[in-house]
């Protein structure tokens, strides 16, 4: 079943020149794909060829100039923004390069912080457990500034699994840590991506990272090669 389908999608935003007139940008044209439930799909490219967008498109995050996206079936620009956060917030999960942790909370409360906001009784007992499985059971009080790169994205990683979503997106994940610390990540986004039935998108700009996902979809200037 697909549980990701792109149809047509694309992107252009205007650009202005000095004289007042600008031509389109094309940043995606006509993309289209799909992904089956629990598949790992890596998304490769240039810089520059539209692999972030095209990731903002399939999350909602961003809406597109043309085309659509269904996720587990739901064409999600049928919704406003509001419509699509609460989608989100159901079906998905997110990594970033960034790690996006709140500095102010510790690992643990970084990871209860989803469950929470969906009104668990049980945050605290499944933000442990997450944190286990990604080897961080003794770093539970830290705060992220308190943590190594990799560490940090193990949180991260927790956070985006622990609501056991359908997909989960991951934008250049490794991109700020080294070769073994990012190949370690890997190693555990795939591992979660097959103990919970997680479809799993990626981008990367690394094509050996990607070939241990199942399958590759490569962008070149905003087409699917």
């Amino acid at each position: 079943m697909n549980i990701v389908r792109a149809e047509n999608l694309s992107k252009q935003v205007e650009t202005l020149s000095r004289g007042g007139g600008g031509q389109p940008l094309v940043i995606l044209h006509e993309v289209n794909f799909s992904v089956e439930a629990g598949d790992s799909l890596a998304i490769l490219g240039a810089s520059g060829s539209g692999k972030s967008t095209l990731l903002g498109l399939l999350a909602g995050l961003d809406a597109p100039s043309s085309g659509t996206v269904y996720l587990d079936g739901v064409d999600i620009f049928s919704f406003d923004e509001d419509g699509r956060a609460r989608l989100r917030g159901r079906l998905a999960g997110f990594v970033f390069q960034s790690f996006q942790l709140l500095p102010a909370l510790t690992a643990l409360e970084n990871v209860m912080l989803p469950l929470e906001l969906h009104g668990a009784s049980d945050a605290r007992e499944r933000a442990t457990e997450a944190l286990q499985r990604v080897g961080l059971a003794q770093r539970t009080t830290h705060l992220p500034k308190h943590l190594s790169g990799g560490e940090q994205q193990r949180v991260a990683i927790a956070r985006a699994f622990v609501a056991q979503p359908k997909i989960l997106f991951a934008d250049e994940p490794t991109g700020n840590l080294d070769a073994a610390t990012g190949a370690q990540i890997i190693d555990l986004m795939l591992e979660l991506n097959r103990a919970q039935g997680t479809t799993l998108i990626l981008v990367t700009h690394d094509e050996a990272l990607a070939r241990r996902c199942g399958r590759q979809l490569h962008l070149a200037a905003g087409r699917v090669m």
